[in-house]
This record gives structure tokens, C-alpha cells and sequence, in this order.
């Protein structure tokens, strides 16, 4: 059986893929920021007949010191780490500046799962996977902006993130020859998600297209040696990486402004 961390588990795609994982028996680490709702999450997953241990991780990503809390919290109670899904996102929200200045939307798509990684890559096995959700949302990062010195509307700043992330995860696929296995994944557009009911008003499509998906890209062979490449599950088959991503010096600047920023 798998240690598996989900960020972002309380609803929408990240509670689903929680469910699919549980059943096997698997202990599932389930991350969010609401202590209410992290509470009934967990209560829900471990009700699954067979499911394994669920265990509650309560974190805020917009805040760096949370997210290294989280991580040191997750080394001292497992040691190992079999699969990380960072899937917590952030579209539209009232309040888009964080208390350092930054955007919410970068710190949580962006920063926050490059930080989270990096801590837990010492935790993982060779035969670990990172896997990052991303989105058919990508556009080519503002460094500015990322560092919060320019301010973007709703979608310009979640589509730059989304890439950011992208972007990061060729990094550290490069990098790391042996493992684990570091990829991402559009788990599918205008999925039944709370971001997509409040950021487009529409009711999504079928939350377990976007499980299905995350469950596989964390487990099945067919990502056995996806390091560094990009699923997009609305074609259902490995697509090639936005221009950018394919950008080894793009990539590393964009690697190196991150690490400027939580330095």
C-alpha cells in the first residue's frame, strides 16, 4: 500500500480522487485550509468501505510558512512519501494579494507546490510521483507578476501559473534522472468543481473524469516514465508541452525567480 498526500482534498477534484484512492487501502494524507470542512472531508473518505488510514493535514498554501509546516509535518509523522498530487488551485478570489505582497494565485499554483515538492523530494522513493495539476489554461509567465510587482485579471493570472507549474516540473524531471517521477496533468476543462461553478458559472462536467485521471498519472503504469511530460486528459493522451516548457532556459529562470522569492 501507497502513502499518497493530496493537497486541496476537502471538495471538488481533490475529495473525488481522495474516494477513488481510498478504496485499495492505501493511507491517504488529506490536505486543506477550513478546519470544518478538512474534518468532514476525512470523516467521508475513511467511511469508504476499504479504505485505509485517512489522515488530516490542515495548511493555508498562500502562506509560505504553512507550506513548510506541512511538509515537515508530513516528514516526521511518515518519513516516506509514495505520491504527492498537488492539486490545490486558485482562480477567482475576492482578495488576490497575499500578506507578502504576492498573488494568491501564483503562491498557491504555482510556489506553493514548487516548495512542497522540493521539501518531500528526500522523502519520496525512486519509484515516487509527483503529480501536479495543471490546467489547458497556459500562457506564458511575467516573471513581474509573479514576484507580485505587476497585477493581472482573474484568468491572465491563473493561466501563467498554471504554465509556472508546468514549467517547474520539467525542471525537476530534468534534474532528477532516478526519480520519482515528477508530471502534470489537465485533469479535464470546466470540470463539476467548486473554482469552476464560482470562476464560470456553469455547473462542469463529471468530477470523476478529472479523479480517474489523477488516479492513474499517481499509480498505473502508463505513467511509469512520464517524468517531465504533460498529460491532457480533454484528448486523453500525453500532449506536447507549450512552447515555453520546452524552454530549458525559460524553465530554470522561472525555477530560479521562485527560489528568489522564498529565499
Amino acid at each position: 500500500m501507497k502513502k499518497i498526500l493530496i493537497t486541496g482534498a476537502t471538495d471538488g477534484i481533490g475529495l473525488k480522487t481522495a474516494k477513488v484512492l481510498a478504496a485499495p487501502g492505501h493511507t491517504l494524507l488529506i490536505h486543506g485550509r477550513n478546519p470544518a470542512k478538512l474534518e468532514r472531508a476525512v470523516q467521508d473518505v475513511a467511511a469508504l468501505t476499504g479504505a485505509g488510514p485517512i489522515e488530516p493535514h490542515l495548511a493555508d498554501l498562500a502562506r509560505i510558512s504553512e507550506v513548510e509546516a506541512l511538509a515537515e509535518s508530513v516528514k516526521a509523522r511518515h518519513g516516506t512519501l509514495d505520491v504527492l498530487i498537488n492539486n490545490a488551485g486558485v482562480y477567482k478570489t475576492p482578495d488576490p494579494v497575499t500578506q507578502d505582497g504576492l498573488d494568491v494565485r501564483f503562491v498557491v499554483n504555482t510556489i506553493a507546490p514548487y516548495l512542497l515538492t522540493q521539501r518531500l523530494l528526500l522523502a519520496m522513493r525512486p519509484s515516487g510521483r509527483v503529480v501536479n495539476v495543471t490546467s489547458a489554461a497556459q500562457a506564458p509567465v511575467n516573471l513581474e507578476a509573479l514576484a507580485g510587482r505587476v497585477r493581472l485579471d482573474d484568468m491572465a493570472a491563473y493561466a501563467q501559473s498554471k504554465l509556472g507549474l508546468v514549467m517547474w516540473s520539467r525542471v525537476i524531471a530534468l534534474k532528477r534522472i532516478k526519480g520519482p517521477i515528477v508530471t502534470a496533468v489537465n485533469p479535464g476543462s470546466l470540470l463539476a468543481s467548486k473554482m469552476v461553478r464560482d470562476g464560470f458559472g456553469v455547473a462542469g462536467s463529471d468530477l470523476g473524469i478529472g479523479a480517474d485521471i489523477l488516479a492513474r498519472a499517481a499509480l498505473s503504469d502508463e505513467f511509469a516514465h512520464a517524468s517531465g511530460k504533460y498529460f491532457d486528459n480533454d484528448i486523453g493522451q500525453f500532449a506536447p508541452l507549450h512552447a515555453d516548457a520546452r524552454d530549458v532556459r525559460k524553465c530554470d529562470r522561472l525555477a530560479e525567480a521562485i527560489e528568489k522569492i522564498l529565499s
